[in-house]
């Protein structure tokens, strides 16, 4: 009960002051939000008046804020640098060294397999044989076959 009336009571409004300070960003706002939602319920306390409490939950609010971005842009420069070591790997390279090194990268996964994957990955994918025959010639669910999982071929 007393979530909810806090949930009442200060929901709609914290949501307005993070999309302030988010500046319109709804995405940001959110996840700001929701972690603020998040350490209210982990650090709540009694407070002497309504806008001490206020006080506090902006703290929150912006903590969150604050951390919700450094998550955001650790996550974006992660992608980035992933982008940028994929293209610098595929610059040199053209497009039939890259299906061959695509290949040769296959291969070296597909061996890595144990043999009744390797034997279900070549029909499945390499013969391109439906997933119902299969399981029909091992004996076994589709579901089996489409999970990849030999113990559960094999039963």
């Amino acid at each position: 009960m007393a979530w909810r009336t806090f949930y009442d009571a200060y929901f709609d409004r914290l949501w307005r002051y993070l999309l302030v300070v988010a500046a319109g960003n709804e995405d940001v706002a959110r996840e700001a939000l929701q972690a603020t939602l998040l350490r209210v319920t982990r650090r709540v306390k009694i407070f002497q008046s309504e806008d001490i409490f206020w006080s506090w939950l902006t703290v929150l609010a912006r903590s969150a804020f604050s951390d919700e971005a450094r998550k955001r842009s650790r996550y974006f420069s992660f992608l980035e640098r992933f982008t940028r070591h994929t293209n610098v790997e595929l610059d040199g390279a053209s497009d039939n060294q890259t299906d061959e090194r695509l290949r040769i990268l296959l291969e070296h996964q597909v061996a890595l397999l144990s043999p009744d994957e390797q034997k279900l990955v070549g029909q499945k994918y390499f013969a391109r044989r439906a997933v119902r025959e299969i399981a029909d010639e091992l004996q076994t669910t589709e579901k089996a076959v489409e999970s990849n999982s030999p113990e559960s071929v094999a039963n």
